[in-house]
């Protein structure tokens, strides 16, 4: 196999020999530096995924499925499909080690143009979840520091332009504070965690003496629908487990590193999950848990008084520190990777000498910062459509390369192949689906089609992606 390091200026190899798609960009341009591991994709994973998404998610989860068994059993499940997903990953990431995320897989087993739908709703879908962080970020800066209140885009766009800052100056001050932010609030949540089981049990007796009584479950056709918008709220919270297929290129040993790094990022995850959920079930009882949307604020509350929701809001600042700095990190990569496949313009694969794509990055943070001036909502509602359909697009690619490309060297191989991949394929079809039905259902019934639900308006840009991709693609190749 082909050195990453030296994708920048080497010529295409045959796609049965192992090697990926090399990319011709002249030795001028830089190259990303490798010298990325394990630790660093699982803080880079940890740091993107453990949000505000665990603030949220057992409140409505809890509001769906006000039983215990079935509020920790919609987590386990979801658990377990990122673990046959982990799999998959970790043979495409290992064989295919270039930056750019699950852009790269689909490219190279299903074309460019699938290539390109991945490659462009990932990365506009990672800059408006970055304006949405930095925006969480400043609503919690002003309930945390008087004088911030009220400044909430001013504070948004600064932290935005401060990470960009940041970054430019290279890969290593990028990871090195991925590594610090993610340690901290993996700590935090772990210190929380157990202070929740030392000295909760008082609280919950008094919480479950004025608390109110827990709601009916549901049956029939309403619990399965209950069930189906659980998983999906477990799906969407526990993305982000994959961080390393982001940086492959840049990764020492992406054989062994990437692999390693995926499964230590899907356990590392749900461990703190289920720990976090766990804690807030034995603090309070599941009447007060369904429907809060700060549940972590109210449990730290019962510990430490009114000094709890601060504790809290402090840890999820923290939290979001890193999960912004990860987001900017995937969405330069994404766009240089496009940019190195002629589907993008050339001139955004030049590389600093710290190893940062400086034109993606810096096109990326003026996106980021037009999302948080403007309104990024409906970008993330019809983007998590493609959320779906990329995994969907990727799982897919496994089988065929396994079958069009036998002889590629594959570092690592998925265990419990077709089935562990099959599963994940057909669970990420399962919700793509349960996605554009239920729209589609609504607007024939009602024969309202205008203005478009947020799956609609993503089927309805794929339809008119192709002329896009044609005139990129053609502006690209105009360029030296």
């Amino acid at each position: 196999m082909s050195n990453p390091s030296d994708l920048s200026s080497t010529a295409s190899a045959p796609a049965s020999s192992g090697t990926f798609d090399a990319l011709a960009t002249p030795r001028s341009r830089g190259r990303l530096l490798k010298v990325l591991g394990m630790w660093f994709g699982i803080s880079a994973a940890v740091g993107n995924t453990i949000a505000a998404g665990i603030v949220r998610a057992p409140g409505d989860i809890a509001q769906w499925l006000p039983n215990v068994y079935l509020f920790f059993g919609v987590w386990v499940i979801g658990g377990l499909y990122a673990l046959f997903g982990a799999s998959s990953m970790a043979e495409l990431g290992a064989a295919i080690p270039r930056s750019g995320g699950q852009y790269n897989f689909s490219r190279r087993a299903l074309g460019e143009y699938a290539g390109f739908i991945v490659g462009w709703s990932d990365w506009l879908s990672t800059c408006g979840t970055a304006a949405a962080v930095a925006i969480v970020i400043g609503e919690y800066s002003g309930e945390l520091i008087g004088p911030l209140a009220g400044h909430v885009k001013l504070i948004a766009v600064a932290v935005i332009i401060g990470f960009f800052i940041l970054q430019w100056g290279g890969i290593k001050w990028g990871s090195g504070t991925q590594l610090v932010t993610a340690a901290m609030k993996t700590l935090a949540f772990v210190i929380v965690v157990g202070a929740c089981f030392l000295w909760g049990g008082h609280a919950r007796g008094a919480a479950a003496v004025s608390g109110a009584a827990t709601a009916s479950l549901p049956s029939g056709w309403p619990l399965a629908l209950a069930l189906l918008f659980g998983l999906q709220a477990v799906f969407y919270t526990i993305d982000g487990w994959d961080g390393i297929i982001y940086f492959g290129e840049e990764v020492r040993n992406p054989g062994q590193d990437i692999p390693r790094a995926i499964f230590g990022s899907v356990g590392t995850i749900m461990g703190i999950y289920l720990l976090i959920n766990a804690a807030v079930l034995y603090v309070l009882p599941m009447s007060q848990i369904a429907g809060n949307t700060f549940v972590l604020g109210t449990a730290a509350e019962r510990i430490f008084g009114h000094y709890g929701d601060t504790i809290i809001r402090a840890i999820m600042v923290v939290s979001l520190l890193s999960c912004l700095n990860a987001n900017q990190l995937f969405c330069s990569r994404t766009l240089y990777a496009m940019s190195c496949d002629r589907l993008f313009f050339r001139s955004f694969t030049r590389v600093n000498p710290g190893g940062t794509p400086t034109l993606s990055l810096l096109l990326s943070t003026v996106v980021g910062v037009l999302f948080v001036l403007g309104s990024f909502e409906i970008v993330i509602a019809m983007l998590s459509f493609f959320f779906v359909a990329n995994y969907t697009l990727t799982y897919a690619s496994l089988f065929v390369l396994r079958k069009r490309e036998p002889k590629m060297e594959r570092p690592y191989r998925a265990w419990g192949y077709p089935w562990t991949t099959g599963i994940a394929l057909f669970a990420s079809v399962l919700f793509l689906v349960a996605s554009v039905v239920p729209d589609l259902k609504d607007a024939i019934t009602k024969g309202k089609f205008w203005p478009p639900s947020p799956a609609m308006l993503a089927l309805l840009i794929l339809l008119l992606s192709y002329p896009v991709f044609r005139l990129l693609k053609w502006g690209s190749n105009g360029q030296t």
